[in-house]
């Protein structure tokens, strides 16, 4: 029996816009995914001093935008789980999970950009590989010959580059607009921005 590739949504998602939901749908058709597991951060590592809004409602946002996508689901095993959020445990949850599936682990070039300073990298590496969303132009050849060239070559291979567009959309412009009372109509789905006013959130 042929087992299809897992897709792993990393994010803090404070919003999820249409950036990530581009790329989850990329990732998903460049390597042909069987599902796209989209986890919000509950206490992210990398965001100690910065305030991150509550987890239930960027989980609930999160659902918002995936509800119509029969290949996209939402998992709250980050949220639910104790201490900080390290994609360390997450993967190798969803390891437990799939034991037969490879897994994909979908993120930005930025976060790829910081991967030696995570926790138990080199054990990442062994379970998945890293997608590294990027705008296009961006050279995911240079950041392995600067940033990444303490891994060794057999975990480079790991990396692999997907161009997407809608990276230029980002959830800290998305913040910003809100508190400065722009709009933000388009760049995210529209149940979602309802949520945030409803809410009152990022004011």
């Amino acid at each position: 029996m042929e087992y299809q590739p897992i897709g792993i949504m990393g994010g803090t998602f404070d919003p999820i816009h249409y950036g990530h939901l581009v790329t989850a749908e990329a990732a998903r058709t460049e390597f042909n995914l069987e599902k796209v597991y989209f986890v919000p951060s509950g206490h992210p590592p990398h965001k100690v001093l910065q305030e991150v809004t509550n987890p239930e409602h960027r989980y609930l946002m999160t659902i918002l935008s995936i509800c119509t996508n029969p290949s996209f689901e939402g998992s709250r095993v980050e949220i639910t789980r104790p201490g900080k959020s390290y994609a360390y445990d997450t993967v190798k949850f969803f390891k437990k999970l799939f034991p037969h599936n490879d897994l994909y682990f979908i993120t930005g070039a930025d976060a790829i950009k910081e991967i030696l300073t995570w926790h138990r990298v080199d054990e990442i590496l062994d379970m998945c590989y890293f997608v590294a969303a990027t705008r296009p132009g961006y050279d995911l050849a240079d950041l392995k010959k600067e940033e990444l060239k303490a891994l060794p070559h057999e975990y480079l291979e790991r990396i692999v580059n997907l161009e997407v567009p809608a990276m230029a959309i980002s959830s800290t412009d998305i913040r910003r607009r809100v508190r400065e009372n722009k709009s933000i109509k388009y760049l995210l789905p529209e149940a979602v921005e309802q949520y945030i006013y409803k809410y009152k959130l990022y004011k």
